[in-house]
């Protein structure tokens, strides 16, 4: 067993050497970004391994949101979950977007489809679901809800890479799915993300925002940004995609264990995966309480080990970001939730050590 600290995570990362092998060529070729030869690689291997149609692959997945909402040319409200990180309202605001939160389902932590209609108005233009942790949003409700209000639909998918729905990669569904290759995540390129669509035109659209707008002759056409991922980053991406089986395997068992062991425990909850198969790429608890919470979370800090409180507190009651709306579940949940340890080199025997911790209390 490791003697260092545990943290909630660290990156899945293939052997330097294999990294180098890969930065030779860039060096070589002397193209450090703008749509280089690795990143274009890393979309093509992608849409292969994950059997998407069209990947555009950019620098974060903060951009990625901000450019799904500019390419759809949405301003108004977009209905979003207060049960995410900051950055899905950031992108919503920094687009000219209003966010109306609805609450989630306290069982699966996604956006409670049921409260969704209730907060479409003349104002709405598009529903932001998030698929919390890698749990799949219900897709089928939240298209017809969709359908039958014309709305668009951008899936938060930073944390889906590896989850799916009837057999189909989650990153699928939606008018775009924006994702993350952020180091936390299951398949990372240390910073990065991408805009996955099953529409040609909206992907061509969406390589032009990410380089200032500019067509394939230059010419300046639509209003864009400064999104391109670099051939470095791409370098890393392609050097931890081949073990990206490897990681989403032991994922799975690990957070399987977790569950073994935790079970029995009274007062602990499970977040509920009712529709598709989850990434396995977070494990989160929630309590009973916030004291308990806090209890155990001071016992495992001084045994070093740093479990993280996602998503705390609710994005809601970020007042000084957003007007208060009340969301009773994501604010009660947001003060229960816990995600402990889970990486590819969390050791059983750490796994053990951190749920004998839990369970004693």
């Amino acid at each position: 067993m490791s003697d260092n600290k545990i943290f909630v995570t660290q990156p899945s990362l293939a052997p330097l050497e294999e990294y180098v092998e890969i930065l030779k060529g860039v060096w070589e070729r002397g193209i450090l970004t703008h749509n280089g030869p690795l990143v274009q690689q890393l979309e093509k291997d992608l849409e292969s391994k994950l059997n998407l149609d069209y990947m555009t692959v950019v620098s974060n997945g903060t951009i990625a949101i901000q450019m799904a909402i500019k390419a759809l040319e949405l301003k108004g409200e977009i209905i979003t979950t207060p049960f995410t990180w900051v950055a899905t309202v950031s992108a919503i605001k920094w687009e000219d977007c209003t966010p109306v939160f609805c609450d989630i389902d306290p069982d699966t932590l996604n956006i409670d489809p049921a409260k969704i209609e209730a907060l479409i108005t003349d104002k709405t233009v598009a529903i932001m679901p998030v698929h919390v942790f890698g749990n799949p949003c219900d897709v089928e409700t939240i298209a017809a809800i969709a359908q039958k209000h014309n709305l668009k639909v951008i899936y938060d998918a930073a944390h889906a890479i590896g989850s799916s729905y009837e057999g189909r990669s989650l990153l699928n569904y939606g008018d775009i799915s924006a994702t993350s290759l952020h180091a936390t995540k299951l398949l990372n390129t240390a910073e990065g993300g991408g805009c996955i669509t099953t529409n040609a035109a909206l992907d061509a659209k969406l390589k032009r925002i990410r380089f200032f707008g500019h067509d394939e002759n230059k010419d300046v056409v639509e209003d864009g940004f400064n999104g391109k991922l670099t051939e470095v980053h791409a370098a890393l991406g392609l050097a931890n995609l081949k073990y990206y089986d490897e990681v989403l395997e032991d994922r799975k068992k690990k957070y399987q264990y977790y569950r073994e062991l935790l079970n029995c425990i009274e007062g602990v909850q499970f977040q509920d995966v009712k529709v598709g198969e989850t990434n396995y790429s977070y494990f989160p608890i929630i309590f009973e309480s916030e004291e308990q919470l806090l209890k155990v979370e001071k016992a495992l800090n001084t045994s070093d080990i740093f479990p993280r409180r996602y998503f705390y507190p609710s994005i809601n009651t970020y007042t000084k970001v957003v007007a208060y709306q009340a969301c009773p579940v994501s604010e009660d949940i947001s003060k229960r939730i816990l995600c402990l340890p889970l990486f590819l080199n969390l050791e059983k025997e750490e796994q053990e050590k951190i749920c004998k911790i839990i369970s004693s209390l």
